[in-house]
């Protein structure tokens, strides 16, 4: 649970905040839980939840740093070459949003199939493929954008 809102939000802090308010709801909705079997993609969308609502609840709206250590599993996959750099990855994840972010990090670093993505973001297994390839495609172009600005400052 805490790596993933820690994924999202890319702040400690933040992070735990989101894990309060995650175990706060799931005790309090616990009762609601109508199949025992699905814990895990119930709990998972209520941390992602609570991580939109960290997100709502900061005063300012800014992007935060997703740390390239908990994104490295994203970097072969999401790299238009396949061959990622992990910190222009880092950088290019920053510049997404947080619902993009989301959704790659459920996939590629929680393992997640599109039904559990689905399930976790409580809409249709179509919407979570199309997502899913928006937000891969969105990626690849602030990777690309990324490149491009390192190869410009290297000469």
């Amino acid at each position: 649970m805490y790596r993933l809102s820690f994924a999202i939000l890319g702040n400690e802090a933040d992070a735990r905040d989101a894990m309060q308010e995650t175990l706060l709801a799931a005790w309090r909705q616990l009762r609601r839980l109508r199949d025992p079997e699905r814990f895990d993609a119930w709990l998972q969308r209520i941390v992602v939840n609570a991580a939109r609502q960290v997100i709502r609840s900061n005063s300012r709206r800014r992007i935060r740093e997703v740390p390239a250590s908990t994104v490295e599993a994203l970097a072969s996959r999401a790299a238009p070459d396949g061959h990622g750099d992990a910190a222009t990855l880092d950088l290019a994840m920053r510049t997404l949003p947080v619902e993009q972010r989301s959704i790659l990090v459920l996939h590629h670093l929680e393992g997640r199939a599109l039904g559990e993505l689905a399930e976790i973001l409580a809409i249709p297994v179509g919407t979570a493929k199309s997502r899913l390839f928006a937000a891969r495609r969105a990626l690849a172009g602030a990777i690309a954008r990324e490149e491009a600005i390192a190869r410009q400052e290297a000469g």
